[in-house]
Protein backbone atom coordinates (compact mmCIF):
# COMPACT_ATOMS: atom_id res chain seq x y z
CA UNK A 1 0.00 0.00 0.00
CA UNK A 2 1.43 3.40 -0.97
CA UNK A 3 0.81 6.39 1.27
CA UNK A 4 0.76 9.89 -0.15
CA UNK A 5 1.55 12.96 1.98
CA UNK A 6 -0.15 15.24 -0.54
CA UNK A 7 -3.11 16.09 1.66
CA UNK A 8 -4.82 15.02 4.82
CA UNK A 9 -8.19 13.35 4.83
CA UNK A 10 -9.54 16.24 6.86
CA UNK A 11 -9.01 18.52 3.89
CA UNK A 12 -10.62 15.94 1.65
CA UNK A 13 -13.64 15.81 3.90
CA UNK A 14 -13.98 19.55 3.96
CA UNK A 15 -14.05 19.71 0.17
CA UNK A 16 -16.48 16.83 -0.12
CA UNK A 17 -18.86 18.19 2.49
CA UNK A 18 -18.88 21.64 1.00
CA UNK A 19 -19.60 20.16 -2.39
CA UNK A 20 -22.45 17.95 -1.31
CA UNK A 21 -23.89 19.95 1.59
CA UNK A 22 -24.03 16.65 3.43
CA UNK A 23 -22.84 15.96 6.94
CA UNK A 24 -19.31 14.64 6.65
CA UNK A 25 -16.10 14.40 8.58
CA UNK A 26 -16.26 14.68 12.30
CA UNK A 27 -12.58 15.16 12.96
CA UNK A 28 -9.18 14.82 11.30
CA UNK A 29 -7.96 11.22 11.15
CA UNK A 30 -5.37 10.14 13.66
CA UNK A 31 -4.68 6.48 12.90
CA UNK A 32 -6.01 5.86 9.40
CA UNK A 33 -2.62 4.76 8.17
CA UNK A 34 1.04 5.64 8.27
CA UNK A 35 1.39 9.35 9.00
CA UNK A 36 -2.38 9.65 9.50
CA UNK A 37 -3.33 8.95 5.90
CA UNK A 38 -5.75 6.38 4.60
CA UNK A 39 -5.49 3.48 2.17
CA UNK A 40 -4.37 4.52 -1.29
CA UNK A 41 -4.31 2.89 -4.69
CA UNK A 42 -2.54 3.40 -7.97
CA UNK A 43 -5.09 5.87 -9.32
CA UNK A 44 -4.61 9.62 -9.56
CA UNK A 45 -6.28 11.57 -6.76
CA UNK A 46 -8.41 14.71 -7.18
CA UNK A 47 -8.71 14.17 -10.95
CA UNK A 48 -12.52 14.25 -10.99
CA UNK A 49 -12.75 10.51 -11.77
CA UNK A 50 -13.95 7.92 -9.26
CA UNK A 51 -13.79 4.20 -10.01
CA UNK A 52 -16.28 1.82 -8.38
CA UNK A 53 -16.38 -1.98 -8.48
CA UNK A 54 -19.56 -3.88 -7.63
CA UNK A 55 -21.37 -7.14 -8.33
CA UNK A 56 -24.66 -5.90 -9.81
CA UNK A 57 -25.03 -5.34 -13.53
CA UNK A 58 -27.62 -4.98 -16.29
CA UNK A 59 -30.58 -2.73 -15.52
CA UNK A 60 -29.37 -2.31 -11.94
CA UNK A 61 -26.07 -0.86 -13.12
CA UNK A 62 -27.94 1.48 -15.46
CA UNK A 63 -30.18 2.74 -12.66
CA UNK A 64 -27.19 3.09 -10.33
CA UNK A 65 -25.49 5.33 -12.88
CA UNK A 66 -28.68 7.33 -13.35
CA UNK A 67 -28.85 7.85 -9.61
CA UNK A 68 -25.35 9.34 -9.71
CA UNK A 69 -26.21 11.81 -12.48
CA UNK A 70 -27.25 14.49 -9.97
CA UNK A 71 -23.85 14.36 -8.28
CA UNK A 72 -21.98 14.39 -11.58
CA UNK A 73 -23.94 17.38 -12.86
CA UNK A 74 -23.38 19.33 -9.66
CA UNK A 75 -19.70 18.57 -9.14
CA UNK A 76 -18.37 17.54 -12.54
CA UNK A 77 -17.18 14.22 -11.09
CA UNK A 78 -17.10 11.27 -13.49
CA UNK A 79 -18.00 7.94 -11.92
CA UNK A 80 -16.79 4.82 -13.71
CA UNK A 81 -18.72 1.81 -12.44
CA UNK A 82 -17.58 -1.72 -13.31
CA UNK A 83 -19.75 -4.78 -12.68
CA UNK A 84 -18.16 -8.14 -11.95
CA UNK A 85 -20.20 -11.22 -11.09
CA UNK A 86 -17.06 -12.78 -9.63
CA UNK A 87 -16.70 -9.79 -7.34
CA UNK A 88 -15.26 -11.68 -4.36
CA UNK A 89 -12.27 -13.03 -6.26
CA UNK A 90 -11.85 -9.95 -8.42
CA UNK A 91 -11.58 -7.53 -5.51
CA UNK A 92 -8.97 -9.74 -3.88
CA UNK A 93 -6.97 -9.92 -7.10
CA UNK A 94 -7.14 -6.18 -7.75
CA UNK A 95 -6.14 -5.30 -4.21
CA UNK A 96 -3.30 -7.80 -4.37
CA UNK A 97 -1.97 -6.26 -7.57
CA UNK A 98 -2.26 -2.68 -6.32
CA UNK A 99 -5.18 -1.93 -8.65
CA UNK A 100 -7.94 -1.49 -6.08
CA UNK A 101 -10.90 0.68 -7.14
CA UNK A 102 -11.53 3.94 -5.32
CA UNK A 103 -14.76 2.49 -3.93
CA UNK A 104 -15.88 -1.13 -3.65
CA UNK A 105 -19.50 -2.14 -3.13
CA UNK A 106 -19.51 -5.45 -1.26
CA UNK A 107 -22.55 -7.73 -1.68
CA UNK A 108 -21.58 -9.61 1.49
CA UNK A 109 -20.09 -8.18 4.69
CA UNK A 110 -17.49 -10.94 4.99
CA UNK A 111 -15.54 -9.60 2.04
CA UNK A 112 -15.62 -6.07 3.44
CA UNK A 113 -14.35 -7.17 6.85
CA UNK A 114 -11.62 -9.24 5.19
CA UNK A 115 -10.33 -6.13 3.43
CA UNK A 116 -10.73 -4.05 6.57
CA UNK A 117 -8.53 -6.50 8.47
CA UNK A 118 -5.97 -6.25 5.66
CA UNK A 119 -5.90 -2.45 6.07
CA UNK A 120 -7.15 -1.67 2.55
CA UNK A 121 -10.40 0.04 3.61
CA UNK A 122 -10.74 3.45 5.22
CA UNK A 123 -12.66 3.49 8.55
CA UNK A 124 -16.01 5.07 7.79
CA UNK A 125 -16.03 7.29 10.88
CA UNK A 126 -13.21 9.35 9.33
CA UNK A 127 -15.39 10.67 6.51
CA UNK A 128 -19.02 9.91 7.41
CA UNK A 129 -21.10 11.40 10.22
CA UNK A 130 -21.86 8.19 12.08
CA UNK A 131 -24.30 9.86 14.46
CA UNK A 132 -26.41 11.01 11.51
CA UNK A 133 -26.22 7.56 9.93
CA UNK A 134 -27.37 5.94 13.16
CA UNK A 135 -30.39 8.24 13.19
CA UNK A 136 -31.49 7.50 9.63
CA UNK A 137 -30.41 3.90 8.97
CA UNK A 138 -32.49 0.86 9.83
CA UNK A 139 -31.36 -0.12 13.36
CA UNK A 140 -28.61 -2.74 13.33
CA UNK A 141 -27.49 -2.32 9.72
CA UNK A 142 -24.06 -0.94 10.57
CA UNK A 143 -23.30 -3.92 12.78
CA UNK A 144 -22.61 -5.95 9.63
CA UNK A 145 -19.82 -3.52 8.70
CA UNK A 146 -18.20 -3.46 12.14
CA UNK A 147 -14.85 -5.21 12.45
CA UNK A 148 -13.34 -6.89 15.48
CA UNK A 149 -11.54 -3.66 16.37
CA UNK A 150 -14.97 -2.08 16.93
CA UNK A 151 -14.70 0.34 14.01
CA UNK A 152 -17.14 0.55 11.11
CA UNK A 153 -15.61 0.17 7.64
CA UNK A 154 -18.53 0.62 5.29
CA UNK A 155 -22.10 1.82 4.96
CA UNK A 156 -25.09 0.43 3.04
CA UNK A 157 -26.19 1.90 -0.27
CA UNK A 158 -29.13 -0.45 -0.77
CA UNK A 159 -31.12 -2.96 1.21
CA UNK A 160 -32.85 -6.30 0.69
CA UNK A 161 -35.64 -7.51 2.98
CA UNK A 162 -36.37 -11.20 3.58
CA UNK A 163 -38.87 -11.24 6.46
CA UNK A 164 -41.94 -10.76 4.27
CA UNK A 165 -45.00 -13.00 3.99
CA UNK A 166 -46.74 -12.73 0.61
CA UNK A 167 -50.30 -13.71 -0.28
CA UNK A 168 -52.64 -13.44 -3.30
CA UNK A 169 -54.70 -10.42 -2.31
CA UNK A 170 -58.21 -11.30 -3.47
CA UNK A 171 -58.23 -14.96 -2.44
CA UNK A 172 -56.71 -14.18 0.95
CA UNK A 173 -58.97 -11.26 1.82
CA UNK A 174 -62.04 -13.12 0.52
CA UNK A 175 -61.17 -15.81 3.05
CA UNK A 176 -61.23 -13.22 5.81
CA UNK A 177 -57.77 -14.11 7.10
CA UNK A 178 -55.79 -11.79 9.37
CA UNK A 179 -53.56 -9.45 7.35
CA UNK A 180 -51.47 -8.37 10.33
CA UNK A 181 -50.77 -11.26 12.72
CA UNK A 182 -49.09 -10.04 15.90
CA UNK A 183 -46.92 -13.09 16.52
CA UNK A 184 -46.08 -16.58 15.34
CA UNK A 185 -48.97 -18.08 17.31
CA UNK A 186 -51.44 -15.94 15.39
CA UNK A 187 -49.70 -16.87 12.12
CA UNK A 188 -50.09 -20.56 13.02
CA UNK A 189 -53.79 -19.94 13.67
CA UNK A 190 -54.14 -18.45 10.19
CA UNK A 191 -52.56 -21.60 8.75
CA UNK A 192 -55.05 -23.73 10.70
CA UNK A 193 -57.97 -21.70 9.35
CA UNK A 194 -56.69 -22.11 5.79
CA UNK A 195 -56.20 -25.88 6.21
CA UNK A 196 -59.75 -26.17 7.54
CA UNK A 197 -61.04 -24.92 4.18
CA UNK A 198 -59.15 -27.66 2.33
CA UNK A 199 -56.46 -25.31 0.97
CA UNK A 200 -52.76 -25.68 1.78
CA UNK A 201 -51.45 -22.67 3.73
CA UNK A 202 -47.78 -22.49 2.75
CA UNK A 203 -46.15 -22.25 -0.67
CA UNK A 204 -42.54 -23.38 -0.41
CA UNK A 205 -39.65 -24.33 -2.68
CA UNK A 206 -35.95 -24.69 -2.00
CA UNK A 207 -34.55 -25.94 -5.28
CA UNK A 208 -31.75 -23.73 -6.59
CA UNK A 209 -29.57 -26.29 -8.38
CA UNK A 210 -26.12 -26.25 -6.74
CA UNK A 211 -27.29 -23.65 -4.22
CA UNK A 212 -30.26 -25.72 -3.01
CA UNK A 213 -30.66 -25.24 0.71
CA UNK A 214 -30.21 -21.48 1.00
CA UNK A 215 -33.95 -20.94 1.41
CA UNK A 216 -33.85 -23.29 4.38
CA UNK A 217 -31.00 -21.36 5.98
CA UNK A 218 -33.14 -18.23 5.80
CA UNK A 219 -35.90 -19.97 7.75
CA UNK A 220 -33.51 -21.02 10.53
CA UNK A 221 -32.11 -17.49 10.68
CA UNK A 222 -35.65 -16.10 11.00
CA UNK A 223 -36.34 -18.36 13.97
CA UNK A 224 -32.97 -17.70 15.60
CA UNK A 225 -33.73 -13.99 15.53
CA UNK A 226 -37.27 -14.36 16.83
CA UNK A 227 -36.63 -16.89 19.57
CA UNK A 228 -33.37 -15.58 20.98
CA UNK A 229 -32.89 -12.04 19.72
CA UNK A 230 -30.06 -10.16 18.00
CA UNK A 231 -27.38 -10.72 20.66
CA UNK A 232 -27.59 -14.51 20.51
CA UNK A 233 -27.97 -14.31 16.73
CA UNK A 234 -24.69 -12.38 16.55
CA UNK A 235 -22.97 -14.91 18.81
CA UNK A 236 -24.19 -17.70 16.55
CA UNK A 237 -23.13 -16.14 13.24
CA UNK A 238 -19.71 -15.19 14.64
CA UNK A 239 -19.22 -18.64 16.21
CA UNK A 240 -19.05 -17.35 19.75
CA UNK A 241 -21.51 -20.13 20.52
CA UNK A 242 -21.27 -23.49 18.73
CA UNK A 243 -23.49 -24.19 15.76
CA UNK A 244 -25.02 -27.13 17.63
CA UNK A 245 -26.02 -25.02 20.62
CA UNK A 246 -29.39 -26.06 22.09
CA UNK A 247 -30.90 -22.75 20.94
CA UNK A 248 -30.02 -23.51 17.33
CA UNK A 249 -31.62 -26.94 17.60
CA UNK A 250 -34.70 -25.23 19.07
CA UNK A 251 -34.88 -23.03 15.96
CA UNK A 252 -34.79 -26.16 13.78
CA UNK A 253 -37.57 -27.65 15.89
CA UNK A 254 -39.72 -24.52 15.62
CA UNK A 255 -39.38 -24.46 11.84
CA UNK A 256 -39.89 -28.22 11.75
CA UNK A 257 -43.26 -27.79 13.43
CA UNK A 258 -44.37 -25.53 10.58
CA UNK A 259 -42.93 -27.55 7.71
CA UNK A 260 -43.85 -31.02 8.97
CA UNK A 261 -47.44 -30.36 10.01
CA UNK A 262 -49.62 -32.47 7.67
CA UNK A 263 -51.14 -30.51 4.78
CA UNK A 264 -49.31 -27.33 5.85
CA UNK A 265 -46.99 -27.08 2.81
CA UNK A 266 -48.04 -27.37 -0.83
CA UNK A 267 -47.10 -30.82 -2.11
CA UNK A 268 -45.77 -31.86 1.31
CA UNK A 269 -42.17 -31.79 2.46
CA UNK A 270 -41.12 -34.14 -0.35
CA UNK A 271 -42.02 -31.48 -2.91
CA UNK A 272 -40.04 -28.67 -1.29
CA UNK A 273 -36.65 -29.85 -2.55
CA UNK A 274 -37.91 -30.44 -6.09
CA UNK A 275 -39.75 -27.11 -6.35
CA UNK A 276 -37.70 -24.17 -7.56
CA UNK A 277 -37.65 -21.25 -5.13
CA UNK A 278 -38.56 -19.03 -8.09
CA UNK A 279 -41.73 -21.04 -8.78
CA UNK A 280 -42.82 -21.70 -5.22
CA UNK A 281 -45.63 -19.14 -5.14
CA UNK A 282 -47.04 -19.72 -8.61
CA UNK A 283 -49.80 -22.04 -7.28
CA UNK A 284 -51.07 -19.09 -5.22
CA UNK A 285 -52.12 -17.33 -8.42
CA UNK A 286 -54.10 -20.26 -9.80
CA UNK A 287 -57.91 -20.41 -9.62
CA UNK A 288 -58.55 -21.74 -7.07
CA UNK A 289 -55.18 -21.13 -5.39
CA UNK A 290 -53.15 -24.14 -4.36
CA UNK A 291 -51.55 -22.31 -1.44
CA UNK A 292 -51.77 -18.84 0.07
CA UNK A 293 -48.61 -17.86 1.97
CA UNK A 294 -44.93 -17.58 1.13
CA UNK A 295 -42.12 -16.17 3.26
CA UNK A 296 -39.56 -14.74 0.88
CA UNK A 297 -37.50 -11.64 0.14
CA UNK A 298 -38.64 -8.53 -1.70
CA UNK A 299 -36.84 -9.76 -4.85
CA UNK A 300 -39.43 -12.51 -5.35
CA UNK A 301 -41.83 -10.25 -7.26
CA UNK A 302 -39.60 -10.69 -10.29
CA UNK A 303 -40.70 -14.35 -10.45
CA UNK A 304 -44.44 -13.69 -10.22
CA UNK A 305 -46.57 -14.10 -13.38
CA UNK A 306 -46.25 -11.15 -15.73
CA UNK A 307 -49.81 -9.94 -15.20
CA UNK A 308 -49.24 -9.97 -11.44
CA UNK A 309 -46.00 -8.01 -11.75
CA UNK A 310 -47.78 -5.38 -13.84
CA UNK A 311 -50.34 -4.76 -11.10
CA UNK A 312 -48.72 -5.70 -7.80
CA UNK A 313 -50.85 -3.47 -5.62
CA UNK A 314 -54.06 -5.15 -6.81
CA UNK A 315 -52.72 -8.70 -6.96
CA UNK A 316 -50.63 -9.30 -3.82
CA UNK A 317 -50.56 -8.36 -0.17
CA UNK A 318 -47.78 -8.58 2.42
CA UNK A 319 -47.13 -8.56 6.13
CA UNK A 320 -43.99 -8.97 8.22
CA UNK A 321 -43.01 -12.46 9.33
CA UNK A 322 -44.07 -11.83 12.92
CA UNK A 323 -42.26 -11.97 16.23
CA UNK A 324 -42.24 -14.85 18.68
CA UNK A 325 -43.53 -14.91 22.24
CA UNK A 326 -42.09 -18.35 23.04
CA UNK A 327 -38.39 -17.56 23.44
CA UNK A 328 -36.17 -15.02 25.19
CA UNK A 329 -36.92 -12.15 22.79
CA UNK A 330 -40.25 -10.53 22.04
CA UNK A 331 -39.16 -7.71 19.74
CA UNK A 332 -39.90 -7.56 16.02
CA UNK A 333 -36.74 -8.27 14.02
CA UNK A 334 -36.24 -8.15 10.28
CA UNK A 335 -33.80 -10.32 8.35
CA UNK A 336 -32.26 -9.03 5.17
CA UNK A 337 -29.14 -8.02 3.36
CA UNK A 338 -27.68 -5.23 1.34
CA UNK A 339 -24.71 -3.81 -0.53
CA UNK A 340 -22.05 -2.16 1.61
CA UNK A 341 -19.95 0.61 0.08
CA UNK A 342 -16.38 1.04 1.28
CA UNK A 343 -13.68 3.61 0.56
CA UNK A 344 -10.46 2.06 -0.70
CA UNK A 345 -8.74 5.33 -1.54
CA UNK A 346 -8.74 7.47 1.58
CA UNK A 347 -6.70 10.23 -0.05
CA UNK A 348 -9.10 11.16 -2.85
CA UNK A 349 -11.60 13.96 -2.09
CA UNK A 350 -13.72 12.99 -5.11
CA UNK A 351 -14.11 9.46 -3.79
CA UNK A 352 -15.00 10.75 -0.33
CA UNK A 353 -17.70 12.93 -1.89
CA UNK A 354 -19.16 9.99 -3.82
CA UNK A 355 -19.13 7.82 -0.69
CA UNK A 356 -20.96 10.50 1.27
CA UNK A 357 -23.59 10.75 -1.45
CA UNK A 358 -24.30 7.07 -2.15
CA UNK A 359 -24.61 6.27 1.58
CA UNK A 360 -26.97 9.19 2.26
CA UNK A 361 -30.79 9.27 2.36
CA UNK A 362 -30.69 11.52 -0.71
CA UNK A 363 -29.29 8.81 -2.96
CA UNK A 364 -31.29 6.44 -5.12
CA UNK A 365 -34.36 8.26 -6.46
CA UNK A 366 -34.05 7.05 -10.08
CA UNK A 367 -33.20 3.53 -8.92
CA UNK A 368 -36.19 3.49 -6.57
CA UNK A 369 -38.52 4.65 -9.35
CA UNK A 370 -37.16 1.94 -11.64
CA UNK A 371 -38.08 -0.77 -9.15
CA UNK A 372 -36.14 -3.45 -7.33
CA UNK A 373 -34.22 -1.10 -5.02
CA UNK A 374 -34.79 -0.20 -1.39
CA UNK A 375 -33.04 2.52 0.56
CA UNK A 376 -31.57 1.44 3.91
CA UNK A 377 -32.57 4.82 5.34
CA UNK A 378 -35.83 5.19 7.22
CA UNK A 379 -35.94 8.84 6.16
CA UNK A 380 -35.86 8.10 2.42
CA UNK A 381 -38.74 9.69 0.51
CA UNK A 382 -40.95 6.64 -0.11
CA UNK A 383 -43.03 8.53 -2.67
CA UNK A 384 -40.19 7.75 -5.07
CA UNK A 385 -41.01 4.02 -4.99
CA UNK A 386 -43.15 2.79 -7.91
CA UNK A 387 -45.88 0.97 -5.96
CA UNK A 388 -47.52 0.56 -2.57
CA UNK A 389 -46.03 -2.90 -2.06
CA UNK A 390 -42.53 -1.43 -2.09
CA UNK A 391 -43.63 1.37 0.23
CA UNK A 392 -45.16 -1.18 2.60
CA UNK A 393 -41.92 -3.15 2.55
CA UNK A 394 -39.99 -0.03 3.48
CA UNK A 395 -42.47 0.63 6.29
CA UNK A 396 -42.05 -2.92 7.61
CA UNK A 397 -38.32 -2.34 7.98
CA UNK A 398 -38.73 1.14 9.44
CA UNK A 399 -41.05 -0.24 12.12
CA UNK A 400 -38.75 -3.14 13.06
CA UNK A 401 -36.94 -3.18 16.38
CA UNK A 402 -33.76 -4.48 14.81
CA UNK A 403 -32.33 -5.47 11.42
CA UNK A 404 -29.89 -8.31 11.01
CA UNK A 405 -27.91 -9.38 7.98
CA UNK A 406 -28.50 -12.80 6.46
CA UNK A 407 -26.61 -15.14 8.78
CA UNK A 408 -25.15 -17.43 6.12
CA UNK A 409 -23.57 -14.37 4.48
CA UNK A 410 -21.88 -13.52 7.77
CA UNK A 411 -20.43 -17.00 8.24
CA UNK A 412 -17.32 -18.37 6.50
CA UNK A 413 -18.24 -19.38 2.97
CA UNK A 414 -17.40 -23.02 3.69
CA UNK A 415 -20.27 -22.96 6.18
CA UNK A 416 -22.70 -20.27 5.01
CA UNK A 417 -22.49 -21.29 1.36
CA UNK A 418 -21.57 -24.90 1.97
CA UNK A 419 -22.31 -27.16 4.92
CA UNK A 420 -25.24 -25.06 6.15
CA UNK A 421 -26.92 -25.43 2.74
CA UNK A 422 -26.26 -29.15 2.45
CA UNK A 423 -27.18 -29.72 6.08
CA UNK A 424 -30.58 -28.16 5.54
CA UNK A 425 -31.23 -30.53 2.66
CA UNK A 426 -30.22 -33.54 4.76
CA UNK A 427 -32.45 -32.40 7.62
CA UNK A 428 -35.50 -31.67 5.47
CA UNK A 429 -35.21 -34.98 3.62
CA UNK A 430 -35.08 -36.80 6.96
CA UNK A 431 -31.62 -38.23 6.37
CA UNK A 432 -30.23 -36.59 9.52
CA UNK A 433 -31.68 -35.08 12.68
CA UNK A 434 -31.25 -31.47 13.73
CA UNK A 435 -28.69 -32.56 16.34
CA UNK A 436 -26.68 -34.49 13.74
CA UNK A 437 -26.84 -31.75 11.12
CA UNK A 438 -25.86 -28.94 13.48
CA UNK A 439 -22.99 -31.03 14.84
CA UNK A 440 -21.77 -31.72 11.30
CA UNK A 441 -21.86 -27.98 10.56
CA UNK A 442 -20.10 -27.19 13.83
CA UNK A 443 -17.32 -29.62 12.93
CA UNK A 444 -16.99 -28.03 9.47
CA UNK A 445 -16.37 -24.53 10.82
CA UNK A 446 -12.89 -23.53 9.66
CA UNK A 447 -10.18 -22.73 12.19
CA UNK A 448 -8.72 -19.24 12.27
CA UNK A 449 -5.76 -20.46 10.20
CA UNK A 450 -8.02 -22.09 7.62
CA UNK A 451 -10.22 -19.00 7.38
CA UNK A 452 -7.28 -16.76 6.51
CA UNK A 453 -5.51 -19.18 4.18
Amino acid sequence: MSVSPRRTLAASCGLATATLLLAGCLQPPSTAGEGGFGPDNAETDADGVVTILGAFGGDEATLFNESLAELSERTGTTVQYTSDQDFTNTIRARVGSGQAPDIAIFPQPGGLLEQAEAGTVQPADLFLDMDSLDQTLVPGFLDAATAQDGRIYGAPMRMAVKSIVWYPLQAYTDGGYDTDPADLDELAEIATQIRDTGTTPWCMGWNADQATGWVGTDWIEEYMLRLWGPDVYDQWTSHEIPFNDDRVIAAFDAYGELVNTPDNVYGGTSAILSTSFSEAMLPAFEDPPGCLLERQGNFVTGFFPEDVQENLDEEVGIFVFPRSTDGDYDGQPVLGGGDLAALMNGNDPDSVAVMQFITSPEFGGPWAAGGGWLSPHTTFDTDQYPDDITRQTAQIVSAADVFRYDGSDLMPNAVGGGTFWTGMVQWLSGDRTAEQVTTDIENSWPTAEEATS
